[in-house]
C-alpha cells in the first residue's frame, strides 16, 4: 500500500524497554528514490536529541497505535553516534551508525522486519546480486562514492520545473509501505493545472539541484496537463494506482510530449 510521508510524522518508535521518541523528518536517497532513516526527536529523557533509526530496523508497524516497533534498547541509543540531522548524512556518518548498531550496510529500504534476527539486526544473508554490488564498490573511497542522503523537510517547497515551465512545488513524497520506495512525488500544482495536487512519477526525475532548490523533472509539461488530481482519500482504493497509471498513459493525455 502506499502512504503518504508526512503521515507519518510524529509516530512513536517503541524500543524493547521503551519509548524512544517521535517521527519528525525523514533521509532518503535522492537516486535509488528509497527511505532510509527516520529522523527521531527523543524529547527529555535524552535532552530533545534527534537520532537516526535505519528503516532497516523497523518491524511492522501498528499503524492504527501510529508506532514503529523496533527490535532496539533505549541504551544502544542513548550511546549511538551524535549526527547533525540538519545536515546530509556523509559515508563516515553512517557507517559508524551501522557499525553501532550492526546493522548491515546498503540494506535499507527493504522492508519490515519479522525474522532472521540476531542480536537485534538482520541476519547478514545477503542475496547474491547484492554481494556484487557490495565487491563492486568495495575498492572505492567515500569520496568517490558518496551517500545521496537527504533530508525530507529540507526538500519540501522546492519547485518542479519541466523543461519548459515551474510546474509546482514538491509537497509530500508516497511510499510503498512493502519495502520503502518511493515510487511518486506530490506536486501543489500551479495555475497551468485544473486542479489542486497531481501525482509524477519519481523514475522521471532527472536530478534534484539543491543549492537551487529545485527538482527537474523529464516529462513535458503538455503531458501532465490532463494527468487525473490527486486526492489523499484515494490512497485506500485498492485499484488506485492501477487506474491512475493508466489514465496517465492514455495517448490523449500525452499530446505534445516525446514521453
Amino acid at each position: 500500500m502506499l502512504r503518504s510521508i508526512l503521515s507519518l510524522r510524529n509516530f512513536s518508535i517503541r524500543a524493547t524497554d521503551g519509548e524512544i521518541g517521535k517521527v519528525k523528518d525523514f533521509y532518503f536517497d535522492d537516486q535509488a528514490w528509497t527511505l532510509r532513516y527516520l529522523v527521531v526527536e527523543t524529547g527529555n529523557w535524552l535532552m530533545g536529541r534527534k537520532v537516526l533509526i535505519s528503516t532497516a530496523a523497523l518491524h511492522a508497524p501498528d499503524w492504527d497505535n501510529r508506532t514503529f516497533p523496533v527490535d532496539l534498547t533505549t541504551d544502544q541509543v542513548k550511546h549511538s553516534p551524535d549526527i547533525d540531522t540538519e545536515k546530509p548524512v556523509t559515508r563516515e556518518q553512517e557507517t559508524d551508525l551501522h557499525n553501532h548498531y550492526s546493522w548491515p550496510l546498503d540494506r535499507g529500504g527493504i522492508g519490515f522486519l519479522t525474522t532472521g534476527m540476531v542480536g537485534g539486526v538482520i541476519a547478514p544473508d545477503i542475496p547474491f546480486e547484492e554481494r556484487i554490488a557490495m565487491e563492486a564498490h568495495r575498492g572505492e573511497t567515500r569520496e568517490e562514492s558518496p551517500r545521496h542522503l537527504r533530508s525530507f523537510k529540507h526538500l519540501t517547497d522546492f519547485s518542479v520545473r519541466t523543461s519548459e515551465d515551474n510546474i509546482g512545488e514538491l509537497h509530500d513524497f508516497l511510499l510503498n509501505d512493502n519495502d520503502w520506495s518511493i515510487p511518486y512525488m506530490v506536486i501543489e500544482a500551479g495555475n497551468w493545472y485544473s486542479g489542486d495536487k497531481l501525482l509524477a512519477p519519481t523514475k522521471f526525475v532527472d536530478r534534484v539541484e539543491w543549492e537551487g532548490m529545485s527538482v527537474n523533472y523529464l516529462k513535458s509539461t503538455a503531458s501532465l496537463r490532463n494527468a487525473p488530481e490527486f486526492d489523499y482519500d484515494q490512497l485506500d482504493r485498492e485499484d488506485f494506482i492501477s487506474t491512475y497509471e493508466n489514465a496517465n498513459s492514455n495517448p490523449e493525455s500525452n499530446s505534445g510530449s516525446n514521453y
